[in-house]
């Protein structure tokens, strides 16, 4: 090895040390809620390694705590999470106390800025990618939340899903990881309860299947989007091309068996329930019995 190579591994090999120290140093700083001394590690470090990715995610980390507010407020309905029921004078439930976490834009945009940088020198790093998405989904921007995941799911087919996570270690099995986080996240829209969003989870689900079309949690996801507006037809047509993928997919024939019945067609859903009946799960089989004693009894 020459003196120029000798000179340069020595140079990456420093940095890598200098970031994992630093890393360290800021995480520590983070659990111990000094907001004062974090930003002046980062802004010492920048000085010293401005390229570095754990630097990105650092600042980024920084932004999104900085930008959470919790406030205190009493409502009627019971809020998500933990909350203090109050009772009036003879015993009857009069509300309930509990915190609510907004998010200052201003400050936690600084944050996405911070990490739009770091993903632009390291695109591979799915964890950058990772935690803009979830601070998104927080901040219930439900738009750059999809349009994030959109952007993501186009990336994988250029990087033929060769992730890297912190420190830029390489992450295993890529696309296994990615896709079921994927899920997680059309999961985050579900449960919202909004049927606006029904439409952000269908353009998540299309956009996987451009690029992976045996993806049956998409086809699933896809056939929900359409079943929950009424639309039974489109529905089960999503499903029954899940079924030619996977046709022991108990979930997938439960969930023709539930569209027909919803549209009212018994006879298929019936038929539907009897194909359940073949499958190795005991309690599928159970499910389904019940299902069939019902409906023939209609």
């Amino acid at each position: 090895m020459n003196k120029t190579l000798i000179i340069i591994a020595f140079s990456i090999l420093t940095n890598l040390c200098f970031g994992q120290d630093y890393k360290t140093e800021f995480d520590k700083l983070c659990q111990e809620g000094d907001t004062t001394k974090q930003i002046e590690l980062l802004t010492k470090w920048e000085s010293e390694d401005p390229k570095n990715p754990e630097l990105f995610t650092s600042y980024f980390n920084y932004y999104f705590l900085k930008s959470r507010q919790e406030f205190i407020s009493m409502s009627t309905n019971q809020p998500n999470g933990e909350s203090l029921q109050l009772q009036d004078s003879t015993g009857q439930v009069a509300g309930f106390l509990g915190s609510e976490m907004v998010y200052n834009t201003e400050i936690l945009q600084k944050g996405l800025d911070k990490i739009d940088q770091g993903i632009k020198l390291y695109p591979n790093r799915l964890d950058m990618r990772f935690g803009k998405i979830y601070a998104l989904g927080q901040a219930e921007d439900w738009e750059n939340f999809t349009n994030e995941i959109v952007k993501t799911i186009q990336y994988s087919k250029n990087n033929n899903n060769e992730w890297t996570w912190t420190f830029n270690e390489k992450r295993e099995n890529g696309k296994e990881f990615f896709l079921s986080s994927i899920q997680d996240y059309q999961l985050n829209l579900y449960e919202t309860e909004n049927d606006d969003l029904l439409k952000n989870m269908r353009t998540i689900a299309e956009e996987i299947l451009k690029i992976y079309p045996d993806h049956i949690e998409s086809l699933s996801n896809i056939s929900i989007t359409h079943l929950l507006t009424g639309e039974y037809d489109k529905g089960i047509e999503a499903l029954l091309i899940a079924e030619k993928i996977d046709p022991k997919d108990g979930i997938v024939l439960s969930n023709i068996a539930h569209g027909y019945k919803l549209k009212g067609d018994i006879e298929n859903s019936i038929k539907y329930y009897e194909k359940m009946l073949k499958l190795d799960d005991p309690r599928a089989v159970d499910f389904a019995k019940q299902q069939i004693e019902a409906l023939k009894k209609k």
